[in-house]
This record gives C-alpha cells, structure tokens and sequence, in this order.
C-alpha cells in the first residue's frame, strides 16, 4: 500500500468511497443523497489543505482530505476527514492515512489537530484516533441519527503536537 497525492484519475474511484460510506449512515455526517458534483469540491482540498490516497496499485483502498480546522485566529489548528472502502477496511489502511495526516500537519507546522464530529458508536475510528494520541473532549448527545441505533453522541477528538 501507498498513500499519495490524489489524481484527476482517482477521482471515480474515490467517489464510490464515498458515496458507500455516506449511503451507510453510520460513521460519516455527511448527506447521504449528496451527489458527485456536491461531493468533490467537498472533499477536493484546495492548498495549504491536500487531499490524498491509499493504494494498492491502481485500486484506491481508502482516502483522506485534510487542513486547517477552522480560519484566522483558529488557523493554527489541523484537521482531517478519512475514508476506507468496504473491502479493506481492517486491514491498516486508516492507520496508514491517520499517520500520513498527522505527518503532514507537523511538518506544516500547525499545533495540534482537531476531529469535529467522530461518531461515538464508531469504535474503531475512536480506538485508531486514541492510539494516536487523541483525546475525546466532549461529546454532543444525541446529535447523529445511526441507523439502527438512532440517536448517538458525536465526538470532538483533539491532539496536540
């Protein structure tokens, strides 16, 4: 596997990902009948900001996007979204993003990183975070609809550098 810069050639693969996992309705607080054109500008980061893939050859195994968190006097502060296909989820392929993310966020020299909205039920999205230093600071009740458990807390997770 290696993660690299996202291409206009991967852009079809990557937007299956994405589409799959918001029409899931379980980890992601993204509209699930968000079309393609919605999508790409959403997840296309424009500098300093870079969006990236996993890949095992020319198969896009999963992806991340990834910036600063918020404007101005919060610019100091990165942020970062993950996506892994159905078929390889489980096997590194977000650890491997969360690692090139956290990468890239030192080297560009922000202070720590920021999760807004990480879906309490989603265990191994919050274990992956928490094995890399994050911490769970808070959590809003009740504020994603899951879809067989209804309403579930979102996380925001921080970690300093």
């Amino acid at each position: 596997m290696r993660i690299r810069e996202i291409t206009e050639a991967d852009w079809p693969q990557v937007w299956v990902i994405i589409r799959d996992v918001i029409r899931e309705r379980a980890t992601f607080p993204y509209d699930p009948e968000m079309t393609e054109e919605q999508a790409r500008p959403l997840w296309i980061e424009s500098p300093p900001g870079r969006t990236v893939v996993a890949v095992d050859g020319e198969r896009v195994l999963g992806t991340a996007k990834m910036g600063t968190n918020r404007p101005g006097p919060g610019s100091h502060i990165a942020t970062a979204s993950f996506m892994v296909a159905a078929a390889s989820r489980g096997r590194g392929v977000g650890t491997a993003l969360c690692r090139d993310a956290l990468d890239w966020a030192r080297r560009a020299g922000y202070a720590g990183m920021q999760f807004n909205a990480v879906v309490a039920t989603n265990r191994s999205a919050v274990e992956l975070y928490q094995r890399h230093g994050f911490a769970i600071l808070g959590t809003v009740p009740e504020a994603f609809e899951h879809p067989t458990l209804g309403r579930v807390g979102l996380h925001l997770m921080y970690q300093a550098f």
